[in-house]
């Protein structure tokens, strides 16, 4: 995928479609060949499938999880025993001493009073490098609060699908781009951080420190919305802070890597996916190379990397081997 693409593509533009064969590089032409031969392929694929309970695992959502939990406990302990080593939320912070920011929310503040604060800089700059080292929208998946309730949410809506209860309605990717100008308009505006109300990302965070409120009602609308209609709708389709971290994880080194070789193109990975048209690629004839990193909408989660049943998906850092 090219730079230009993905960015447009994380914009909210379908996916390209299945390229013609010019575009393959040699190597991905050959494995593309090699595939239609039907010659042996049962015997292959069966082979490769005899490993898939010993390949899946839930190793990379346990690691996410305990991430959530810890960096979010944090901000709970450090509050309750009013230690001041952490002090504010994940909306900004100062961490023994060092400002941090959540990037769409120092651009709230910076478009609502029409000035720039140097510890917002301060901060801005301690988090830009941060996720643009870890891979931007990493926030999304090992750090954001509300992603946790979103995967419950997630979970029991695939539960009901599966008994016929509700159906997903999917939105438009687009609207997320259309949302994030709307917000950055109305902070401009009105001279009041609009998002940062209705943002269930500070919400959650706000209360699990501080206590409940009654902005949870909203979170708790939200939810149920994505459990009876939208599967994981502000994630997917609404979040600006998605948008805002996936323009940082754009040259991120930290990546997932796809290897066309092995891929039995079963689709499991996409079935997962929080942001399926990230893993595109991985359809059958859709790779124009052996190797492919992932497009700057992925948020890492190792959910893919999990369920690969011929590891055909790992995480890679640029200039490194693959990761475990």
């Amino acid at each position: 995928m090219s730079f230009v693409s993905s960015i447009f593509e994380m914009l909210g533009r379908e996916p390209a479609n299945k390229p013609d064969d010019s575009a393959y590089s040699e190597d991905a032409l050959a494995i593309h060949e090699s595939k239609r031969d039907i010659k042996g392929k049962k015997e292959r694929t069966a082979a490769i499938r005899a490993e898939r309970d010993l390949a899946r695992s839930h190793k990379w959502r346990n690691w996410r999880w305990a991430s959530i939990v810890m960096v979010n406990g944090l901000f709970v302990l450090s509050f309750a025993l009013d230690v001041q080593l952490i002090e504010g939320s994940m909306s900004a912070s100062r961490v023994v001493g060092f400002h941090f920011a959540d990037l769409n929310a120092a651009l709230q503040v910076t478009l609502a009073f029409k000035e720039i604060l140097i510890n917002l800089v301060i901060g801005t700059v301690t988090v830009l490098i941060l996720w643009w080292l870890l891979g931007g929208r990493t926030f999304c998946s090992w750090a954001c609060p509300y992603h946790l309730l979103a995967e419950f949410g997630e979970f029991l809506h695939l539960r009901l699908a599966a008994g016929k209860l509700v159906r997903d309605m999917p939105m438009h990717r687009g609207l997320r781009t259309v949302l994030y100008i709307v917000f950055a308009l109305l902070a401009l505006g009105t001279g009041y951080t609009v998002f940062e109300a209705i943002s269930p990302v500070g919400i959650v965070s706000r209360a699990l420190i501080y206590g409940p409120g009654f902005a949870l009602i909203w979170v708790a609308g939200l939810l149920l919305f994505e459990i009876f209609v939208t599967r994981r709708a502000w994630c997917r389709y609404m979040c600006p802070i998605g948008l805002t971290y996936g323009f940082v994880g754009i040259t991120s080194p930290v990546h997932v890597k796809y290897e066309l070789e092995n891929c039995l193109h079963e689709g499991d990975c996409r079935k997962v996916c929080l942001v399926p048209h990230a893993l595109e690629v991985t359809k059958k004839g859709y790779a124009k190379k052996v190797e492919v990193a992932l497009g700057p909408d992925c948020t890492r989660c190792g959910l893919c990397v999990d369920i690969c049943p011929t590891k055909s998906l790992t995480f890679d850092v640029k200039g490194l081997n693959k990761l475990l």
